[in-house]
Formats: C-alpha cells, structure tokens, sequence
C-alpha cells in the first residue's frame, strides 16, 4: 500500500508538470538543479529536507530527465572531440602523399657537398633542391655557401663547398671553409657527397678517388668516413660503361681502394644541364634516399667544432646573465 501510494504521488506530481507550459517546465527544471546541486555542498541536516522538498514537488524526477539530458550531450561532445582526432591524423596521412608547397612535414636533411672543381657540385646541389639555385657568379667559390628549400614537404639544407680538397686555396682557408660548412650545417650534417667525375668521363685527367677521400679524413676527422657517399658524375659520358658495376670491373684499382675506404657504394648520375625535369627527380629521390638510410642509422656528425660552439654558446649566456642580474639587483 505505501509503494502504491508513492508511485501515485509521483505520477500526479509528473502529469502536473506534463500538463503546464514548457516554460513552466524549463523553470522547475533550472530550479531543480539548482536546489540539487546546492544542496550537494550542505551538511546532511540540512540537505536531506531540501531533497524531500524536490522530491514531493516532482522536482527530482524532472532533475533526473535534465541529468539524462546533460550526460547525452556530454557524450556527444566527446564523439566529436574523437572524430576530430581521427580526422586530422587522416588529413595529415593525406597531405604525406601529396605535400603543400612551403609546409615542413618530413624531417629536414642537411648535405655538405665536397669535390674538386668541375666535378659537377652546383649541379647536384641543383637537382637536390629542385632548381632553387642561384649563384652570382659563375667563378668558381671561395668559400662555403649555404641553399635550402621545402621539397616535397622536407625541408633540404645543401652546403657547396670550394676546392678544398685540392692545393688552390692554401692550407688556411682550406681548413676555414672546411669548418665553415661544419657551422653552416649546426647541429651537424647527415652526410657528405663527395661529388667527382666518374672515371673514363673526361678527355682530360681524371679525378683522383683516393685523393678526395683522404683530403675529407684530413679535414674532418676519421668520423667523417661512416658519412660519406661518393657520387660520380657525367654517367652520359662513358658509352658503354654505364652502370657502377662495369665501372669497377673497368677499374685499375683507385676507385676500389677509395670505396674501401669510406665503405659506401657510390651513386652514378647523369648530371647534365638540360637533363629532363623526370629524370632530375628520379636523381633527387635516390641521393634522399641514401641520405635518409644514412640519418636512420648514424644520425648526424658531432664535430669538435660543434661541441665548442655549445661550450661557449653556454659559457656566454652564463656570464651575460650574471651581468644582467647585477644590473637587475641595483635598480
């Protein structure tokens, strides 16, 4: 008898409240919660009274129906917040298969090209940076010059460097401009391309492999070798000679030795000035991708020269802050 008269006080109390207005309805319902959540921050003395006040006027229930209310909306929203993290991992994984010009959204890659002169550096840096290569002059450099571009969304920072593993510049600059590349590239490059001519291209001398490998040890320290991947250029001139292997096999012996060396295999390209925009690509994409297996494994070279620039980078803002702490302490 008690439960059959509760749930008729209960369903009075809701056929009163179903038969007002709906603006009745909305202001019980903001009065309901906020008596409930009021009462939620009193002593029990004095919340329970307040609960069987919602309770008798049917408040309570009305309070239940907004709760149900307010948790569906809560779960919509989280949907959406869900359904918005999906959709901009599937917008980036889009834009990675057709990259937005001037967008970083690839590791960068920084290159210090090495070589004697004519061996073909500005044409590679050329092909490498997708033709963003200006230069003043066409003279040959004297010292390190840095280019970078966003190329297919990665950004390529490319180091052309002057003869300095030939005699032409003298044992000082050499070193500068050695050290300068170094610098240009902080925290340190990815790889070295030693670009020279492939043997049998020229009519002239050819480049001496062992020579140019031993010219970079001399300037940047055995930890240069695990980076350095030769390049051989004006693969249009050899005839029949045309693949790396029927180089080595047409050997005398120095390229050998000189990949032995530095224990790369070497990359023969075509670099010629009015070589199609196809095959400039395809030559663009195999040198990144030696250079990216490179990164994987060996990350980038830390050189001494590297280590001084963070000691005395450190070292200046120390004393600059004690400096500029005193001033702050007097005024």
């Amino acid at each position: 008898m008690e439960c059959q008269c509760e749930n008729d006080a209960g369903a009075a109390s809701a056929g009163w409240f179903l038969g007002g207005s709906n603006a009745q309805m909305g202001a019980f319902a903001v009065v309901g919660y906020l008596l409930y959540r009021f009462s939620q921050t009193l002593p029990a003395l004095i919340r329970w009274p307040i609960r069987f006040f919602c309770y008798i006027t049917g408040l309570s229930a009305l309070w239940g129906w907004v709760s149900h209310l307010v948790g569906t909306l809560r779960g919509i929203k989280n949907l959406i917040k869900w359904l918005s993290k999906i959709w901009r991992f599937l917008a980036g994984s889009s834009r990675d298969g057709h990259p937005i010009s001037g967008t970083l959204e690839k590791s960068g890659l920084r290159l210090i090209l090495l070589g004697p002169g004519g061996g073909g550096r500005t044409s590679i840096a050329y092909a490498l940076l997708g033709g963003d290569v200006t230069r003043a002059s066409m003279d040959p450099l004297k010292q390190s010059t840095k280019w970078s571009a966003v190329v297919d969304g990665r950004e390529i920072t490319v180091i052309d460097t002057p003869d300095i593993l030939g005699s032409s510049l003298g044992n000082t600059n050499r070193a500068r401009e050695a050290l300068r590349s170094l610098q240009l590239t902080s925290p340190g490059p990815h790889a070295f391309l030693l670009v020279i001519r492939a043997p049998g291209s020229s009519m002239s001398v050819d480049h001496d492999p062992i020579q140019a490998v031993q010219g970079a040890l001399e300037l940047f320290g055995e930890g240069v070798m695990e980076y350095i991947i030769p390049v051989l250029t004006h693969a249009d001139r050899l005839g029949r000679r045309r693949t790396v292997d029927q180089l080595l096999e047409a050997d005398s012996g120095q390229l050998k030795r000189a990949l032995s060396l530095c224990g790369q295999r070497p990359e023969l390209v075509d670099n010629r000035p009015d070589l199609p925009p196809e095959a400039r690509s395809d030559l663009r994409r195999n040198l990144v991708e030696r250079v990216m297996e490179m990164k994987e494994i060996r990350g980038h070279l830390v050189h001494e020269v590297h280590r001084r620039e963070d000691y005395l980078r450190d070292k200046l803002l120390d004393d600059m802050s004690l400096e500029l702490a005193k001033k702050i302490k007097h005024n």
